[in-house]
């Protein structure tokens, strides 16, 4: 009798288990999606500023014809591109490449930069890209997180029973990382029609 109590007990125990380890692991993977949809929120908010700014640059600088394209057609490319993390980290990689061509080209247009219109979208899209980035560190952070409850013993046992997978992180690739930091080369004279 005491060993039938026992095996209902430990029963009991395992089954508690996989209940608590199973809602987090739910918890988790829900933490994770709805990080990604800020980062969605945000960067569609930075695609909707991108093509005023372009205009405005183009009424100080339109014969940088080159430039402004570049960005249009990155800012379709990164709008279009709706698969997983690591491709869209590549799309907004050259977004930003783009967009970074953009405010150097503005270096040598001092009425653009003292333009109020200019300085607002300009202000608009730091902050933007400063709420990117606190998306992809809180993103970044779920994904660890989840990434560790599948992986370790014993939960990886629930996660495995019941499909969790690994998320993947939203960052840079080493290669895009050290593009991105050299500086941008702009050429004036053969970008002008």
């Amino acid at each position: 009798m005491d060993v039938i109590w026992i095996l209902l007990a430990l029963a009991a125990v395992v089954v508690g288990y996989v209940i608590v380890t199973f809602n987090q692991l739910v918890s988790l993977r829900n933490r994770v999606r709805e990080a990604w949809s800020d980062i969605q929120v945000q960067m569609k908010r930075r695609y909707d500023l991108i093509p005023n700014l372009v205009e405005t640059v183009k009424g100080y600088a339109g014969h940088e014809r080159g430039t402004l394209e570049s960005v249009v057609k990155a800012r379709g490319e990164a709008m279009a591109n709706t698969g997983d993390p690591a491709s869209q980290a590549r799309s907004e990689n050259m977004l930003q490449a783009t967009l970074k061509s953009l405010f150097a080209l503005v270096e040598n247009y001092p009425q653009l930069k003292a333009d109020a219109n200019f300085a607002k979208m300009q202000a608009d899209l730091t902050d933007t890209e400063n709420r990117i980035k606190m998306a992809r560190r809180y993103y970044n952070g779920s994904v660890r997180d989840l990434n560790i409850k599948v992986e370790q013993f014993p939960s990886n046992l629930v996660a495995r029973q019941f499909s969790f997978v690994q998320a993947q992180f939203f960052e840079l690739d080493e290669d895009e990382a050290v593009a991105a930091s050299r500086p941008v080369r702009v050429d004036f004279g053969a970008q002008r029609s």
